[in-house]
């Protein structure tokens, strides 16, 4: 979504007053592989953390010869770093991101690799000075520590525990606490640790979002799709028009993302 932490004259919304079918039925006309979000332009806001990930993931990158971006996505954000290793290679579970990542990172030497999430990484132990990833469905450590080399580092943006529930509980209802709790950066803080590597750094931010217009919430739910799992706009047409009333009424309707940063390292011995 657009970056800011209040709308500029750019970004202020240019959408609302419009009816409720148009919105909708070009939230719905709009594509939604890979990881641009650049259809949000004026239609919602996100603030950034403070640590700059794309900027920080840039950096090291830059300084390694072999790295791994984990759920790479369409590969935007890792197109975004100026300069990549001799050895890059990518990997992603859901075909339509392998194919528009394989598009624009290929001519960078990058190697996509179709992988399922869930599944042991294909590559050998040991093999990268660096893994990345920005926003990964759940971090294998176990694996992360395998294929890092000793003194090898894991830098990561993390989805945080409760992100934007308050989109997820206006229409699912709340959720129980143990779901609220998932992705607590100290249960990943654990998790790591256990598969032998030492974190470096840990930190946890919490964001504001602002949605101008109800196509802004119907695209978001359609392509994050593991918010509302099974979404489709007929199923919860009742709530839309709802919540289209209640946001033109109102103003934006305002929730809250998580992000945690996190570093490890995999020890020399």
């Amino acid at each position: 979504m657009t970056s800011a932490d209040h709308p500029t004259p750019e970004h202020r919304p240019t959408h609302t007053g419009r009816p409720y079918e148009d919105l909708v039925a070009e939230a719905v006309a709009a594509p939604t592989d890979g990881w641009d979000f650049s259809w949000f332009e004026g239609r919602a806001t996100e603030q950034r953390p403070s640590w700059g990930y794309a900027r920080l993931m840039g950096e090291r990158l830059g300084r390694v010869h072999s790295a791994l971006d984990l759920d790479t996505g369409g590969g935007e954000v890792l197109n975004l770093a100026p300069k990549l290793p001799p050895l890059m290679a990518a990997t992603e579970g859901w075909p339509p991101n392998v194919e528009k990542a394989t598009r624009l990172l290929a001519p960078r030497g990058v190697v996509v690799v179709a992988s399922p999430s869930d599944a042991p990484l294909p590559f050998a132990e040991g093999a990268f000075d660096l893994v990345t990833a920005r926003h990964p469905v759940k971090p294998p450590f176990p694996e992360i520590a395998r294929v890092l080399r000793p003194g090898g580092t894991y830098v990561a943006q993390h989805v945080g525990p409760s992100s934007v529930f308050e989109v997820v509980e206006y229409f699912l209802g709340p959720q129980p606490e143990e779901v609220r709790r998932g992705r607590d950066p100290r249960a990943e803080r654990a998790r790591a640790e256990e598969a032998g590597l030492e974190i470096v750094d840990l930190r946890a931010e919490r964001l504001r979002i602002e949605f101008y217009d109800i196509g802004a919430v119907v695209h978001f739910l359609r392509k994050v799709v593991w918010m509302v799992p099974g979404f489709t706009v007929e199923a919860y047409e009742p709530q839309l028009r709802a919540l289209h009333a209640q946001m033109e009424k109102e103003g934006p309707f305002v929730a809250h993302s998580t992000r945690h940063l996190i570093e490890a390292r995999k020890p020399l011995s």
